[in-house]
């Protein structure tokens, strides 16, 4: 018998004028950049080939209009789970970098270095996980034949943000909380692939940001 391998791909939203002026968004609902809408169009083009079976999104404008970009390219439709929201901010959002260090010196050191601790009002990476991944389990449950078949490569495309990617990363490879730390940031429409293993999968992390310059090249 044929191991069934589910591939799962997390892809964060274009560009916004708050990633370019180094400002903290959380759960606010920003547009994508000139540049984001371009990001989101190059990204389409590499991932449609991949030919998705289904494409979640994030309810918020930045991200859906990137999986919408995804969905034009190769002829799929979007749905949105407001699980994969950004992590909520709190008193942060809206705040620049500098801003949010002059008001709490240190804190964003701390919040990057420990996935337990919550911005004044918001969420920690932890609480982020705890909503959103449970998202994939229904997945897993609810789509006959991912991972099997002559489609079994197709993929399931979650798109979100830099933050919940990283905590349902960390959650799903079942990293003990003191690691989530390890995964860097994530470059505007670069994306995760995870590859979950067997009826109830295993997941495993086949790339971390990935992006459609990578696949270019891979291919030249």
């Amino acid at each position: 018998m044929t191991p069934v391998v589910r591939r799962l791909i997390l892809l964060r939203h274009g560009q916004t004028e708050y990633n370019a002026t180094g400002r903290m968004q959380g759960q606010l609902d920003t547009d994508l950049s000139e540049l984001g809408v371009r990001q989101a169009a190059s990204a389409a083009v590499t991932l449609a080939a991949r030919a998705p079976r289904m494409i979640i999104s994030s309810d918020l404008r930045r991200a859906y209009d990137t999986a919408v970009a995804l969905a034009d390219a190769c002829g799929g439709v979007v749905t949105t789970d407001r699980r994969l929201r950004e992590t909520h901010l709190g008193e942060w959002q809206g705040l620049s970098h500098t801003e949010v260090d002059g008001r709490m010196p240190g804190a964003r050191s701390t919040w990057r270095d420990d996935a337990t601790w919550r911005p004044p009002g918001g969420e920690s990476r932890v609480d982020v996980a705890d909503r959103s991944t449970p998202l994939v389990a229904e997945l897993v449950a609810r789509i006959a034949g991912w991972g099997s078949g002559p489609d079994a490569d197709n993929p399931v495309v979650l798109v979100a943000h830099g933050g919940v990617i990283a905590a349902m990363t960390a959650s799903l490879l079942g990293l003990p909380v003191d690691s989530w730390p390890v995964f860097g940031g994530l470059a505007n429409t670069s994306w995760v692939q995870l590859s979950g293993h067997g009826e109830t999968p295993t997941w495993r992390l086949d790339v971390w940001n990935a992006s459609a310059a990578d696949a270019d090249a891979a291919v030249q």
